[in-house]
């Protein structure tokens, strides 16, 4: 494994973060049991991932007890523990989602409980809240810091205009400030790099990708990606979700990463995260998987060497699309 700082922080972080939205104590289409999902931390803690990103919202909150369960036999300081705050934690709650004072206070209280955790090292905003003042926001996450609840502060999905907002406003206000971007990005998606990944290179703001693997279409050719289990439960329940990976080049993109890896005696995963590993300002993609194997391709990834010509190869086709993820 190898490991970097997390943006402009001195936040030493594992290239790959362990994503664990599918992790659990009960098996549910894509989604995993309880000795499922501890065989995957386990093994990731193993072979030196140290990042580890959970939410309130997988699972219910499973996620974030599967993930506190297991780290509780381990050394907590060797771990870099991120979680996530917005979604709705009770429908019926009003309180119980956003981004207001009430909702991340009890919402944090709630999670490092699940966590067992006295301080989370990466508190995120999950997505933007048009309902709250930033202010109102930071102010609230700056008070977390001061507790020691909280370590660092992060952000996921939006528009980089919001970004930039709340930047200007820690530092208008003298408030911890965000030193992340979870954000929507792979190689047929990069939206990303018209205007959120300059910011967050000017900003020197640690930027980790959600779904870096396309919700599984660059891991195996375009024809196969239906016959899995997520690709068909998704299909069936949002209609035809990956268009937008297809539209923009796509399914040419998705044939060159085939071709590249053939070439290089590895997997399309382990070259899709490697294009990741190649980007700046690229600190970790976040990775899901199903299974040990899966885990194991994706921490052999770090070993890929992608030349500049490799890389234009696989962007060239790429066509712009509608912009994706921040609802």
């Amino acid at each position: 494994m190898e490991y970097t700082a997390l943006g402009s922080t001195g936040l030493s972080v594992s290239r790959i973060c362990l994503g664990t939205m599918n992790l659990g104590y009960e098996s549910e289409g894509w989604k995993l049991d309880e000795d499922e999902s501890r065989e995957i931390v386990e093994r990731a803690i193993e072979l030196g991932v140290t990042f580890i990103d959970t939410a309130n919202v997988y699972r219910d909150g499973d996620s974030e007890a599967l993930v506190g369960d297991v780290i509780a036999e381990h050394d907590r300081d060797e771990l870099v523990v991120a979680t996530k705050v917005y979604g709705s934690m009770d429908d019926e709650n009003p309180n119980a989602q956003g981004l207001s004072r009430k909702a991340i206070e009890q919402e944090l209280a709630n999670s490092l409980d699940r966590l067992g955790l006295e301080t989370v090292d990466l508190y995120q905003i999950h997505r933007w809240d048009d309902e709250t003042p930033i202010a109102e926001t930071l102010r609230t996450l700056d008070d977390a810091v001061r507790r020691n609840q909280v370590r660092y502060l992060g952000a996921s999905s939006m528009w980089a205009h919001q970004f930039a907002e709340a930047l200007h406003t820690s530092d208008r206000l003298g408030l911890e400030r965000f030193v992340s971007m979870q954000n929507h990005y792979n190689p047929v998606y990069r939206e990303e790099e018209r205007e959120m990944l300059p910011l967050c290179e000017k900003e020197g703001v640690g930027v980790i990708p959600w779904s870096p693997l396309a919700r599984g279409y660059v891991t195996r050719p375009h024809d196969e990606f239906d016959a899995t289990a997520r690709g068909s439960e998704e299909a069936d329940e949002r209609g035809d979700r990956h268009a937008v990976y297809r539209d923009g080049g796509g399914e040419k993109i998705n044939r060159r990463i085939a071709e590249l890896a053939d070439e290089k005696g590895v997997t399309m995963a382990q070259l899709s995260i490697a294009w990741h590993l190649h980007r700046d300002p690229v600190t970790a993609p976040i990775v899901g998987v199903s299974s040990v194997e899966h885990l194991e391709e994706a921490v052999e990834a770090v070993d890929v060497s992608l030349s500049d010509s490799d890389l234009e190869y696989i962007e060239d086709p790429y066509e712009p699309v509608p912009v994706s993820g921040h609802q």
